[in-house]
């Protein structure tokens, strides 16, 4: 395996006082390297395509694009 051919990502809450806090890090499964992130106060589709478009952006643009594997949550799913 290289770097950049195999991704992970997954939405995780937590709570910082009384506020909840949505983390979702895109991870390279080559060396666990965090590629992007996005923190939000909602588990959105914003903030998914918001990690991915980072994450995109270090990529050279002549690159065909990892792999992208996610729990397939509510998040990740558009109509």
């Amino acid at each position: 395996m290289k770097p950049f051919q195999k991704w992970s990502t997954d939405v995780t809450e937590f709570r910082v006082k009384d506020k909840k806090l949505y983390l979702s890090p895109n991870i390279d499964l080559f060396n666990q390297e965090i590629i992007s992130y996005n923190l939000s106060d909602r588990p959105n589709f914003h903030g998914i395509m918001e990690m991915l478009d980072k994450a995109l952006g270090k990529l050279d643009t002549d690159y065909s694009g990892p792999i992208l594997d996610s729990a397939q949550g509510w998040q990740y799913q558009k109509n």
